[in-house]
């Protein structure tokens, strides 16, 4: 018996009677177990699958090796982004050290471009939704259309929002693809109206100003006007980044790493904010009085030419431009037949009438013309052949410091033109000596924009006029008149010049720039030329504009704290017996430090000098007021 007991035996032949049943079996049951492949069909499955693996290696090969880097590129610049945090612009103070201006937080609304809908049915339906932000259908289309596909360069399509509208963006983000919020500042001027003309404004940059600066960015602000302008490269500071992921919106899903901001230099100014508040209170009370619309007033120390004050009227409000003016509001401001835009201070040019008496008696002197001591007789004016140039009043006879106090035309126009045996300096030697003085040329101030007058000569009047010249060119030159034009700023540094001893400064308005870290920077004012007229001239010259103060034609600032020295002018323009009316002046007369202009527009006659009490009440002020100067 075997273990398995006796119904069961194990054959030794297992194999080979499997091997005998399969030879046995039938053809049909054979067909039932396995039926043969063909040959042919293995041959194109195998075709299939090397093409297959083929395609798929080249374009693997194609993507991770030929345009591996182009989308790698891609990849990280869709996930990762250094996103701009803007620096703060640096504070603007007056001398002592009081604010003119403040950095004000604000949200801007900001597309990228590569971030935005592609399809044009989605770009609509986002313009629509942004509409409901107060932007116009027409800007939406031109911006989008103008952005480069696949920049991320974010570009500002509302400016300072407010916070109902960030959070009610907020709320609905997922709604605006390629859109975000923008944290930065805008400036906020104090004062605004008064100093306007001498502060500027701030606004953000436009894309034809990227070509004069590759550096900034679209969401950038840039100096436009005024002192932001001309001290643009200290006031910007230097903006930080934050390193991010982002999702397919420009959403921030993870942030990597901060670099911080480095806020813009503060810059310290030479201008006395309390003075010029004084000089525009003072200014707006008499052009209110007179029925007056138009003035103008400059301020300098003439120790070192430091610029104190700087009044243009009309003036406008600056914030209007720093948060962003509109078309009404602007063209309100352009169509003004005053013109509050135009600064009359610095850029607009007039007859100096007058106030270039104390030049034209400098050149006198130098060149021997006339001695201090010779006199003129004024009996109302000369007549030369057919034509007569008169004189204001007849002075009868005087000196040349008596001149000067009086403002005698006929003496003027015998030193300037020649007459009664005396040969005068004629245009060309008046034109050296004004141009000594600053006339004819900008002054070099550091500010965007000055007037530079002009001294004519034979030559200009010859080839612009088609007329030779004649001595009534030179008698109405001497006097101020005529083609000869200046800038108030012009008139009161050559008047700083004569006060100094003869030192004619390019004027500064700014004083320190003052980085973050304490460091100081000095804005010095440069000596443009010295020494070009004999001191004992130039005492002559100042005497004669003290007695302008005590016994000539500004005798009502007799009476002040300090002796002031002056000279009045008018020049006549236009019709209806209409002129404007000067004062320029500097005290204390023995020891200046402060030469101030003040230009009247369009007062009704030549003895009304507006210029005289609005001079007045400001030195009463400026040399009574506590505390330094």
């Amino acid at each position: 018996m075997g273990i398995f007991g006796p119904k069961y035996r194990v054959s030794r032949f297992v194999d080979h009677e499997i091997d005998d049943a399969v030879l046995t079996v039938t053809e049909p049951d054979t067909a039932k177990i396995e039926r043969p492949l063909r040959r042919n069909i293995f041959s194109v499955y195998w075709i299939v699958g090397v093409l297959t693996l083929m395609i798929l290696g080249g374009r693997a090969f194609s993507l991770t090796v030929l345009q591996g880097a182009k989308y790698q590129e891609a990849s990280t610049r869709n996930s990762l982004r250094a996103l701009v945090i803007p620096a703060p612009r640096g504070t603007i103070f007056d001398r002592f050290g009081k604010p003119l201006v403040y950095n004000v937080p604000s949200i801007d609304l900001i597309a990228t471009a590569s971030d935005l809908p592609t399809s044009e049915e989605e770009r609509t339906a986002l313009k629509e939704r942004l509409m409901s932000f107060g932007i116009e259908r027409s800007f939406l289309d031109q911006t989008f259309d103008s952005l480069p596909p696949k920049s991320i360069q974010a570009v500002p399509i509302k400016e300072q929002i407010t916070q109902e509208e960030a959070l009610r963006f907020l709320g609905q983000r997922e709604n605006y693809p390629g859109i975000n919020l923008y944290k930065t500042t805008h400036r906020e001027y104090i004062d605004s109206t008064i100093f306007a003309h001498l502060m500027g404004y701030e606004g953000k940059i436009k894309p034809e100003e990227l070509k004069d600066h590759p550096d900034y960015l679209l969401t950038d602000s840039i100096g436009k006007q005024g002192i932001e302008k001309s001290y643009e490269k200290a006031l910007r500071g230097q903006h930080g980044y934050q390193q991010a992921e982002v999702d397919s919106l420009g959403r921030v899903t993870r942030e990597l790493g901060i670099i911080n901001p480095v806020a813009g230099n503060d810059l310290i100014l030479n201008i006395d904010m309390d003075l010029q508040k004084k000089i525009y209170d003072s200014l707006i009370v008499n052009l209110e009085k007179n029925n007056l619309k138009k003035a103008a007033a400059v301020a300098i120390d003439p120790r070192n030419g430091a610029v104190r004050a700087v009044v243009s009227l009309p003036s406008f409000d600056n914030n209007l431009f720093a948060k962003g003016i509109t078309q009404d509001e602007y063209s309100v401001l352009a169509n003004d037949e005053a013109r509050p835009l135009f600064n009359r201070a610095l850029t607009g040019e007039y007859p100096p009438g007058s106030t270039i008496k104390p030049v034209v008696a400098a050149a006198a002197l130098s060149e021997g013309v006339i001695d201090e001591n010779q006199e003129i007789e004024s009996r109302g004016g000369i007549q030369v052949g057919s034509f007569f140039f008169g004189d204001w009043k007849a002075h009868g006879f005087t000196d040349i410091r008596r001149a000067i106090a009086v403002s005698s035309d006929v003496y003027f126009y015998s030193v300037g033109g020649g007459y009664g045996g005396i040969n005068g300096l004629g245009i060309e030697r008046m034109k050296k000596y004004e141009n000594l003085f600053g006339y004819g040329e900008y002054s070099g101030i550091d500010f965007p924009s000055e007037g530079n007058g002009f001294v004519p000569t034979p030559e200009w009047k010859k080839e612009r006029i088609g007329e030779r010249w004649y001595i009534g060119d030179d008698y109405n030159s001497s006097i101020g008149q005529g083609y000869i034009t200046a800038t108030p700023l012009q008139v009161v540094n050559s008047i700083a010049t004569i006060a100094n001893g003869g030192t004619l400064y390019e004027p500064r308005i700014g004083s320190q720039i003052k980085s973050q870290d304490g460091k100081v920077t000095s804005v010095e004012s440069k000596i443009v030329r010295q020494g070009f007229i004999k001191p004992e001239i130039l005492k002559v010259v100042q005497e004669g504009m003290r007695e302008t103060v005590t016994e000539g034609t500004a005798q009502p600032l007799k009476d002040l704290p300090v002796e002031v020295a002056g000279k009045t002018g008018t020049a006549q323009f236009g019709g209806d017996n209409k002129t404007h009316g000067w004062f320029v002046s500097y005290a204390p007369y023995s020891s200046p430090e402060l030469a101030l202009i003040v230009l009247i527009e369009g007062q009704g006659t030549e003895e009304t000098y507006n210029a005289v009490p609005v001079t007045k009440e400001v030195y009463q002020w400026y040399f009574t007021r506590e505390g330094e100067r």
